[in-house]
């Protein structure tokens, strides 16, 4: 399957407004985790981040470390034009594995499942390399089977856990609480330590 990391892939579905896993609103999970950090300051990077909502939410609450990063340039002017003052320098068009950088936080929206999942080890690999000491991944996984054969591919806590365990700290990974109705039950809050 080519078509998983095909710019003109992803910017057509962002074109045509293909995602029915996009809720059109920050996710309740990563909102309620980031509305308890104390420090506004902290660099944090939003990969595949499609339109992004929690990238606005955060710039809007004074956290101006946001950093977006979109494979597809759609997505990205789709950002810039609902979010016109967001710094331009902080949008990134980029493959996620040729990025280079250093964060204290990353967050997982709906991109590990937009991934083949022959790239599951090379995106646990980046996203440490992509952390600073004691840097946090947190985010959401889909702990459902979905897809096989197109996004959002599914995955379950025990895959997970092996894919991460040795690598990360695991210091949370446990059924949200506070999902939307229609991921009730099937979303993994995540919270790993580099």
């Amino acid at each position: 399957m080519e078509h998983d990391l095909s710019k003109q892939y992803w910017n057509n579905r962002y074109l045509t407004d293909d995602f029915k896993w996009d809720i059109g609103y920050p996710s309740p999970p990563l909102i309620e985790y980031t509305m308890q950090l104390q420090n506004k300051n902290l660099k944090i990077l939003i990969p595949g981040a499609g339109n992004s909502y929690e990238a606005e939410y955060l710039y809007n609450h004074g956290f101006k470390n946001v950093y977006v990063l979109d494979f597809a340039q759609q997505a990205l002017d789709n950002f810039k034009n609902r979010v016109p003052n967001f710094p331009v320098q902080q949008l990134i068009n980029q493959n996620f594995f040729e990025h280079h950088g250093q964060y204290d936080l990353i967050l997982e929206q709906t991109f590990f499942c937009a991934l083949h999942p022959s790239l599951r080890h090379q995106y646990v690999q980046h996203m440490y390399a992509l952390l600073k000491q004691s840097g946090k991944l947190v985010g959401v996984l889909f702990n459902d089977a979905l897809n096989e054969t197109q996004p959002p591919f599914g995955g379950n806590k025990n895959t997970y856990q092996l894919l991460f365990e040795g690598i990360f700290k695991i210091k949370k990974m446990e059924l949200c609480y506070n999902s939307i109705s229609p991921r009730k039950d099937r979303e993994l809050f995540i919270l790993f330590e580099k």
